[in-house]
């Protein structure tokens, strides 16, 4: 075999193992590009799943958990895309405020039953004292302090729940007590306050009308619902 074609050959295999090599490379780099691609994916979907998931518990809380999947995902599609909207803006918030105005009636209804029902059975226990209020309350611990007027600052420890066992606010979870004028309090509170000795604990249940009415002052305490309160009167301050 001559030299030049021993040149030839040479060459003609340096330029398949070159090619070889490049194309090696470029495949390593589509599949790094892929993986880049795929963890923002993932990224993407877990921003998008945990924006679903707050949307839809804030409805859930505000009692608007019938609403259709399908359509709310046509409705984001459309904004996000730029799609035509089958309602307007205007229509669309006066729909929601009239659906939502509706719910919290029929909510405030059903609580109200569901507080009534509860506390009418509860009245009938030996160791329950009902007030003129409507206002029940039970002695666990009595104390043989002075008792707050209505001009008092008292400190307390308190654990709040609804009728179903829900807490939604406790001073003894968080672990430190809490002071407040007597009267800067619900009413079923104040009655309270000035009925107990400091150093007593009683568990106190407040009809709606004597708590927060028709008001949700928080996402977990629906309109008229009836409260549960174990409350520590720690001292008069």
């Amino acid at each position: 075999m001559s030299s030049k074609n021993l040149i030839l050959i040479f060459v003609l295999s340096f330029c398949v193992v070159g090619n070889a090599t490049a194309q090696r490379k470029k495949k390593r780099n589509k599949k790094s590009k892929t993986k880049t691609e795929m963890v923002e994916q993932i990224q993407l979907d877990s921003v998008s799943y945990a924006v679903g998931l707050m949307m839809a518990s804030d409805l859930k809380r505000q009692g608007l958990d019938e609403l259709d999947p399908r359509s709310m995902t046509k409705a984001i599609k459309d904004v996000l895309k730029g799609n035509p909207y089958l309602i307007d803006e205007d229509e669309a918030a006066n729909i929601a405020n009239q659906y939502r105005t509706e719910k919290k009636k029929m909510l405030a209804s059903k609580n109200l039953k569901k507080g009534e029902e509860f506390l009418a059975k509860n009245a009938e226990r030996e160791e329950i004292t009902v007030t003129d209020s409507g206002l029940q309350y039970e002695i666990l611990t009595e104390g043989e302090g002075p008792i707050p007027t209505s001009s008092d600052n008292v400190k307390t420890h308190y654990h709040g729940t609804l009728i179903d066992g829900e807490v939604f606010d406790s001073s003894v979870e968080r672990g430190e007590p809490i002071s407040f004028p007597v009267m800067g309090v619900i009413r079923g509170w104040q009655e309270a306050l000035q009925l107990m000795p400091v150093g007593s604990k009683w568990r106190v249940y407040v009809p709606a009308r004597l708590a927060y009415g028709e008001r949700s002052p928080s996402p977990v305490i629906g309109p008229n619902s009836a409260l549960i309160f174990d409350i520590e009167l720690l001292k008069i301050e």
